[in-house]
């Protein structure tokens, strides 16, 4: 039986954030408070959640692990392999102070790595397409993107297989990561195609080395889990 895990939160402690806004310096802590929570290597292995999560996804080779570990300040919560496309499971990390978990961060296995043999490509495909199509509690995605390659074809691919649910409303977000490798023009140009080839989603620069876009993401992964609330009056029965 898979097991559902329903945090005991206290609305007292979150109200202060119920309009969904949040400072750079408290998302970041909030980032910190990540911690692992389960590992699957099939999809019904995967606990039953019921707080909202957010997927990072990309290829091989795009600093996914290294996006993951500078944002939650953490330098090895996110196994960075030294063989890309070797982690085949998807790993799933709690954020949350205390003992209330109020999110979950799920890292995907790389894609695309000519290494790794084609029958598992093939049913890691598959595995990841699943997940992003039936999660129930997957709130937004997080699309990792070499800018000097660009999105690549499995790129493209992904952003067919969640344009569906896009549409119905799961945020969506590609970012740039190693950004420092790229001059201020070629960054523009970079971000401004990014932002064409979204579908519906935003697209922004990072880079773990300049620290550059950590704050704003961290930022946005908040306002993603944390929605302002519905303040609008109700009629009396």
């Amino acid at each position: 039986m898979t097991a559902s895990f329903v945090p005991d939160q206290n609305p007292a402690k979150l109200a202060a954030h119920t309009d969904g806004a949040v400072s750079a310096k408290e998302a970041m802590g909030w980032m910190h408070t990540a911690r692992f929570l389960t590992t699957a290597a099939q999809l019904h292995h995967l606990p039953a959640l019921a707080v909202p999560e957010i997927a990072f996804v990309g290829r091989s080779n795009a600093g996914k692990s290294t996006c993951i570990n500078t944002l939650t300040q953490h330098k090895q919560l996110a196994f960075a392999s030294k063989k890309p496309g070797r982690t085949q499971h998807i790993n799933l990390f709690q954020l949350g102070r205390g003992n209330v978990m109020d999110a979950v961060l799920a890292d995907l296995p790389g894609y695309g790595y000519a290494a790794v043999p084609q029958q598992d490509k093939i049913r890691w495909q598959r595995v990841m397409a699943n997940y992003l199509v039936t999660r129930e509690n997957l709130v937004g995605a997080v699309l990792l993107c070499d800018p000097r390659l660009g999105l690549t074809e499995l790129d493209e691919v992904l952003l067919e297989v969640i344009r569906p649910r896009v549409e119905e409303g799961l945020k969506f977000l590609v970012l740039l990561t190693k950004a420092d490798k790229l001059t201020c023009a070629e960054q523009a140009k970079a971000l401004s195609i990014a932002r064409l080839q979204a579908g519906g989603g935003e697209a922004r620069l990072f880079s773990a080395l300049k620290r550059q876009g950590v704050d704003e993401a961290a930022q946005l992964l908040w306002q993603w889990t944390h929605p302002a609330a519905d303040t609008t009056p109700t009629d009396s029965p």
